[in-house]
């Protein structure tokens, strides 16, 4: 038996500051561990139990844990977690397959190929971003592995008409977009993390596949998995998002984090058993 475990990694695995959700009261928070540091800064943490329940988790001969991200590999190899050393990763919301740490060439191309065929060149929808944000909300643009777009905005100033409008814009040329936080991205339709968990579970021959995620750009990872979850805070959370394999926690912020790990730790020892 081996199970493939690939779960998305900001506000799903992983927490900002900002996403923390700590709700509780101080001396009730739970100890916190730090797994990325940028620019000499602390950025990113789990639980101390969560880390903990992450290393007995890939520790399992069972089990390959896939994180999984619209993160940049330069912004994926930032983050350092407890335990066994993930084998493959996907990066760039599917764009980009490492294995141990590498770029596989023979997916990028892969990849190349279906974008080409199937949606507007990136050229077009980048300048499109620019060319409709308003400066007053737009703070930085930026183009991803060559693969897709994304600004960083101010949120609350970013109209709702402006958004459904650039959704249906993208959506005629075959792109998808997602509000994640302060950023908008606008991501070729075939550029799935299902697509490259498919192709990790056929090279290492897994016989079950376990997800979480907790945005748009997560919800055909999700679909595609034997079982799956979402924390109680996301896109999919503010969409009342669910579906029959997939679980809908009602905890937000780090804590959710905690409770996914221990899900899939659940849900291996009863496959394993």
């Amino acid at each position: 038996m081996t199970v493939l475990v690939a779960s998305d990694l900001d506000r799903t695995l992983i927490y900002s500051a900002a996403a923390l959700g700590l709700t509780m009261p101080d001396h009730q928070a739970p100890r916190l561990l730090c797994v990325e540091v940028h620019e000499s800064k602390p950025l990113s943490y789990m639980t101390e139990t969560a880390a903990g329940l992450l290393a007995q988790l890939t520790a399992d001969p069972a089990v390959v844990f896939v994180p999984t991200t619209t993160r940049t590999r330069k912004q994926y190899q930032r983050i350092r977690f407890p335990g066994r050393p993930a084998p493959y990763a996907i990066c760039a919301n599917g764009g980009q397959l490492l294995v141990d740490g590498v770029a596989d060439r023979d997916w990028r191309r892969a990849v190349a190929t279906r974008l080409a065929r199937d949606c507007a060149p990136l050229d077009e929808v980048h300048a499109h971003l620019l060319a409709v944000s308003d400066p007053q909300w737009l703070r930085k643009a930026r183009v991803a592995e060559d693969l897709f777009a994304y600004l960083v905005v101010e949120r609350a100033l970013v109209p709702d008409e402006w958004l459904k409008a650039l959704e249906e814009w993208a959506g005629a040329r075959g792109w998808t977009v997602s509000l994640q936080g302060r950023k908008i991205y606008a991501v070729p339709r075939p550029l799935t993390k299902s697509a490259a968990m498919a192709e990790v579970a056929r090279r290492t021959g897994a016989d079950t596949t376990l997800a979480a995620g907790d945005s748009l750009l997560d919800a055909d990872l999700l679909l595609a998995a034997d079982r799956a979850w979402r924390p109680g805070h996301g896109e999919l959370a503010d969409a009342g998002w669910t579906a029959p394999s997939v679980t809908a926690l009602g905890t937000a912020g780090v804590l959710a984090g905690e409770e996914i790990v221990r899900e899939f730790g659940r849900a291996v020892a009863t496959l394993t058993a």
